[in-house]
């Protein structure tokens, strides 16, 4: 069962998220909060696997209030309502795990939870990779490489670019001529050298060391 949280300063926006999740065989929602300072606490108390996050709150808001829950198990689904929103990027920096718009289809937002209940993110969406393009285009590029980019192994850094560039294990795999698994793997390893959290992670260090160029 995938217990979540729903966190958003409106109360209508609150109560249709938590009725849609629930009503699924595999999806609980332990509570809601209507900002991020509550939002917080509650992930303390509840322990939920996945908070959905909206980005505009009033107080502390969704970017400080993922930046909070850097730490903790909870993996963060940052809601949004414009495809461009510049807040949404630094929730990906503080270590949200994806995002979505709040118009998406009710089928996106079920299958939303679950990616990132099983601790991959969500990068699908083209919106995601143009999102941190545009964002990462007004940044320059590091003039050299972090060092734990030089620990990659050739194959890892491979990897690390094909999924910078926004595909899945399986398109990677088909890309390589490997298995999926060994792709997870190669993608764990890389994880665990440049000691990012997640997926999401892993592509925008991927643009900000200047090792994928936008566009």
């Amino acid at each position: 069962m995938i217990r979540v949280l729903v966190v958003d300063d409106q109360e209508m926006v609150r109560e249709g998220f938590s009725a849609l999740l629930d009503a699924q065989p595999d999806i609980t929602v332990v509570g809601a909060a209507g900002d991020g300072a509550e939002g917080v606490a509650k992930v303390r108390a509840l322990r939920p696997d996945v908070v959905l996050m909206d980005v505009r709150m009033p107080g502390v808001d969704g970017i400080e209030a993922t930046g909070m829950l850097a730490d903790d198990p909870a993996r963060v689904l940052v809601l949004t309502t414009f495809d461009l929103d510049d807040y949404v990027y630094e929730a990906l920096r503080a270590g949200a795990s994806g995002f979505l718009l709040k118009h998406a289809p009710a089928r996106e937002l079920l299958d939303a939870v679950r990616v990132v209940a099983r601790g991959d993110a969500l990068l699908a969406p083209s919106i995601t990779k143009r999102l941190i393009e545009d964002f990462v285009r007004a940044r320059p590029a590091r003039a050299v490489r972090p060092p734990a980019l030089t620990a990659l192994t050739g194959r890892e850094t491979e990897v690390l670019l094909m999924v910078a560039r926004g595909l899945s294990n399986a398109e990677v795999a088909r890309g390589l001529n490997v298995a999926e698994q060994t792709v997870k793997t190669h993608v764990s390893r890389v994880l665990t050298k440049l000691g990012l959290r997640d997926r999401a992670q892993a592509v925008i260090a991927a643009y900000e060391s200047g090792l994928v160029v936008p566009g």
